[in-house]
């Protein structure tokens, strides 16, 4: 079974870094004018791209943007990307592991679990300063690599998150306590979901697993996504499926397999009943 390309942390370093869980480059150095070109692959870290002047496309898990200017795209690991940007691109290429800002702090945790759930970030040229003061001190920091560095810049990180945060009219204060608790239920329940889908797609599994009632876990995932419990697995799956079809060659039975369908016919059955696609037609549309 052939895997979506999976790059590393120090796999995709153009150039020694100080840190090896830890990377910020100036875009336009690291283009040396030349416009970057990637295929669709997943990562293992956190990937964001801050641009201050921008042009090209990026597409994340099959949803396509726009790149512009006074952006951030903000990736997960494990996210499905395709990115085109023009070599005259400005601004900050930010990679970093998921052990390098684990903060024991509930409220720094729910941050960046809150902030990367958002993919894309504009702003006005005012917000986009504030933000590279923060970026320009970050990378001074990683440049110059003094005493505590790694600290400094953790610090900044959770500084960088408050102001995307800020920008998507997110509240991190008290009042946001019975949405903190929606979101933290959803994440667990889409983390379950990412490790279990291939053996559990019955609600009933993520219920027990969560300690919640099917009624409760409905209530969630409306209140958040305002989709079923049963729409978020099979958006999973889905999503699932399409980035095997189109990163992979691998035959739709290997696929189906991988998804934990024993039955083919069924996988292909349920795959063209929500795409409107049979997998053979959308490889053949989409790659």
């Amino acid at each position: 079974m052939k895997t979506i390309p999976l790059r590393h942390l120090n796999d995709t370093l153009k150039e020694p870094a100080f840190s090896a869980s830890f990377d910020l480059v100036d875009i336009h150095r690291y283009l040396s004018g030349k416009d970057m070109v990637q295929e669709l692959h997943r990562h293992s870290f956190y990937y964001i791209l801050v641009l201050e002047k921008g042009i090209g496309e990026h597409q994340i898990d099959f949803a396509t943007y726009p790149i512009q200017d006074y952006c951030v795209f903000f990736m997960r690991p494990d996210q499905v990307h395709e990115l085109r940007i023009i070599s005259e691109s400005t601004g900050y290429l930010m990679k970093f592991s998921p052990d390098f800002y684990a903060p024991i702090d509930s409220v720094a945790n729910q941050m960046l679990r809150k902030v990367s759930h958002q993919n894309f970030y504009a702003f006005d040229v005012e917000k986009m300063k504030e933000l590279f003061q923060i970026l320009n001190n970050m990378y001074k920091e990683n440049t110059e690599q003094q005493g505590n560095y790694k600290e400094v810049i953790q610090s900044y990180l959770a500084i960088f998150f408050i102001a995307l945060l800020r920008q998507s009219r997110q509240s991190i204060g008290p009042a946001e306590s019975s949405k903190d608790y929606l979101q933290n239920r959803l994440e667990a329940f889409q983390e379950l979901i990412r490790l279990s889908a291939a053996q559990h797609k019955q609600v009933s599994y993520y219920t027990k697993q969560l300690n919640l009632t099917a009624y409760q876990l409905n209530a969630i995932t409306k209140a958040t996504l305002n989709k079923t419990c049963s729409e978020v697995i099979t958006d999973y799956l889905l999503l699932e499926a399409k980035r095997y079809l189109l990163v992979t060659s691998n035959q739709i039975n290997q696929i189906a397999w991988h998804l934990g369908y024993e039955d083919v016919s069924y996988f292909v059955r349920f795959f063209k009943k929500h795409t409107g696609y049979s997998p053979e037609a959308f490889r053949k549309d989409f790659k």
